[in-house]
């Protein structure tokens, strides 16, 4: 047996026991950071630390806390706030109580968080502050089961029978370990590997969310065989801001507690380009879009800074590009990942001039970002590639406990997900279907055995819906969604997120863009712009002072896209081309409905929501 196979077959039977591991190897080593906010609200935050140790005094009094609330083993205990230090204490201290975690996007609003509330059957609310706390109030005679809210910001909170602070909960715990000294280690010691330790409701892009049940034996396989990819260290420092709501940002907690290092925690999305100069992170998983973002900030800031600039960035981008696609492929041959002569002194050039300072802005110690939840543009990944920041993708689903499929170290891949994890199997269905095995899948949805059945096999193979092609020594290249494969009315498959992703690649202005063709005989798109980027452009180019859809409603903005559609088009099929568009009013959001809180596209609500302009766009065609 291998050192990989040792490592993953010999896992503890819980997330609560690996975490007790944690704490007896390394009580004094640095945790977590997380920031506090000057008392002024002015400045820079200060930023605190927990050792493992003290972690656990923390984790092991809200572990006691609901025990003394009465919490009983695999009860729903619910976590409705956005990322932060005590989202992970409380996660922890709930799987520590033998108890399980519902997970509430904070943005949920209050009527579809009573729903997860009361088909989770969550007998306690953890929420972060007075507003979450007011949607459990609006809806609390819909939840006979909730007998207890704990509020983690007690500002504006008051607190009564029904509700109580995290320090409250905290306080009660401690006092109540000092009478059960072996509390926490008989509760941990009593956990079986099939208990159930989170119920994670999909985010989904279509219907109501549903429970995916992950008992403790799927986040200790995570733990471990995060562990055996070897992509991360003890001396590490993670930067987590992914929403822990989501399995990806969940995943990334398991692997610390196994693995030791230390996380820096802050969910605020708006704060990361200032928190990473000061937390210097050498990792950080992020979805997509962040990618998108940073490139396009970067382009934009070129193209504003004059010709000449914009013309370097474009000449460095394609240096990236080109060097990058060169080291990966000399490295698949020879295992050396080396550039051309000419080309590495043109890298070189094109480094102390623009990468360089790329690097800085992410805190100049990055080694590896881990990129997942969504396709990333393989043209933006190689930009990054070559300017020294290796986006590794990866693959996973809530049904897969997020990760099935990393690139590995040296031999990434842009444009994969890389390989299996160690333990996880793949297959590939006759219609081009992934197929997944292993310790990661799910249990199955809570309460709906019908659709359990439809998507996970007797055997243990689940169906992800997506679909991709494998290569010979393994690496998965994820195509598309089963679902989104669109048929025109000529009979040509298109894949929409492969001409999206282009398109992403192509203009540095965009936010998000739906392409559509379903039953049509041409394409069409719907277009978001990146607000910051085109009103900065639109600063210099006689549009100063317009708000953002007056701006996107200009001629002049319209042309400056469609140049981008026409340059997207000369590399696309015929049938694949986009023959008209349309600008979007305001930007796709979360709290419309049109993204997911892992940035996905809804497709059938803005579809929906847009129909008019798209109905515009196909008006007076032979199919109108």
């Amino acid at each position: 047996m291998s050192d990989t196979q040792t490592l993953i077959e010999n896992r503890p039977p819980s997330v609560a026991a690996l975490f007790l591991e944690r704490v007896a190897a390394t009580p004094d080593a640095e945790a977590y950071r997380y920031p506090v906010p000057p008392a002024s609200g002015e400045g820079p935050d200060d930023w605190k630390s927990l050792s493992w140790a003290q972690a656990a005094d923390r984790v092991y009094s809200i572990a006691a806390g609901l025990i003394e609330l009465g919490v009983q083993p695999e009860q729903r205990v619910a976590l409705a706030s956005s990322t932060r230090v005590e989202w992970i204490l409380a996660d922890l201290g709930i799987m520590c109580a033998g108890a399980a975690t519902t997970t509430v996007y904070p943005q949920t609003n209050a009527e579809e968080s009573a729903f997860i509330l009361a088909d989770s059957e969550s007998k306690v609310l953890i929420a972060e502050d007075a507003a979450q706390l007011a949607k459990a109030l609006d809806k609390r005679g819909d939840l006979p089961e909730l007998t207890q809210v704990v509020v983690i910001d007690p500002a504006g909170v008051e607190s009564s029978e029904w509700v109580l602070t995290l320090a409250e909960l905290e306080t009660r715990g401690a006092a109540y370990l000092e009478k059960n000294p072996d509390l926490i280690k008989e509760k941990v010691g009593a956990i079986t590997k099939d208990q159930l330790a989170t119920l994670i409701y999909t985010s989904g892009t279509t219907g109501r969310p549903k429970g995916v049940r992950l008992p403790h034996d799927n986040w200790s396989y995570m733990a471990k065989a995060i562990a055996a990819t070897g992509l991360v260290g003890q001396e590490d420092v993670q930067y987590l801001w992914l929403p822990l709501a989501h399995v990806f940002g969940k995943v990334l907690t398991s692997g610390q507690i196994e693995v030791g290092h230390v996380t820096a925690v802050d969910g605020r999305v708006d704060k990361i380009i200032e928190n990473l100069p000061v937390v210097q992170p050498t990792y950080m998983a992020a979805v997509p879009r962040i990618f998108e973002k940073v490139y396009n900030g970067v382009a934009a800031k070129a193209r504003a800074g004059g010709g000449a600039k914009y013309k370097i960035f474009q000449w460095a981008a394609g240096v990236s590009r080109e060097y990058a696609k060169a080291t990966q492929d000399n490295f698949r041959r020879t295992g050396t990942a080396s550039a051309p002569f000419g080309l590495s002194a043109k890298h070189k050039v094109a480094d102390a001039l623009v990468y360089a300072k790329i690097r800085e802005a992410f805190g100049g110690n990055l080694r590896a970002c881990v990129s997942g939840s969504a396709a990333l543009a393989p043209e933006i990944g190689f930009f990054f590639a070559g300017a020294g920041i290796h986006i590794l993708e990866g693959y996973g689903l809530t049904e897969s406990s997020a990760a099935s499929f990393v690139n590995p170290g040296e031999a990434y891949r842009t444009g994969t997900v890389g390989k299996p994890l160690p333990g996880t199997e793949v297959r590939i269905a006759d219609d081009g279907e992934i197929l997944l095995r292993g310790p990661g899948i799910m249990e199955g949805y809570h309460g709906l055995p019908e659709k359990t059945a439809e998507v996970l096999e007797s055997d243990g193979w689940f169906h992800t819906g997506d679909i991709g092609e494998l290569s010979p020594d393994g690496y998965l290249r994820i195509t598309d969604r089963k679902k989104d494969l669109i048929k025109t009315s000529g009979g040509k498959y298109i894949s929409p997120a492969e001409v999206e992703g282009q398109f992403k690649a192509v203009c540095p202005y965009v936010s998000n863009i739906l392409v559509h063709g379903a039953d049509r005989n041409f394409c069409t798109a719907l277009i978001s712009l990146d607000e910051p980027s085109i009103l900065g452009w639109a600063a210099d180019n006689g549009l100063s002072g317009k708000s953002y859809a007056e701006v996107v409603a200009a001629p002049a903005t319209v042309e400056l896209i469609d140049g981008y559609v026409k340059t997207l088009n000369e590399g696309l099929q015929r049938w694949q081309t986009i023959k008209k568009f349309k600008l979007l009013p305001r930007d796709l959001d979360i709290e419309h409905g049109e993204l997911t809180p892992s940035l996905k596209l809804k497709r059938p609500v803005v579809e929906r929501e847009y129909k008019h302009l798209i109905d515009e766009m196909y008006a007076g065609s032979r199919e109108a």
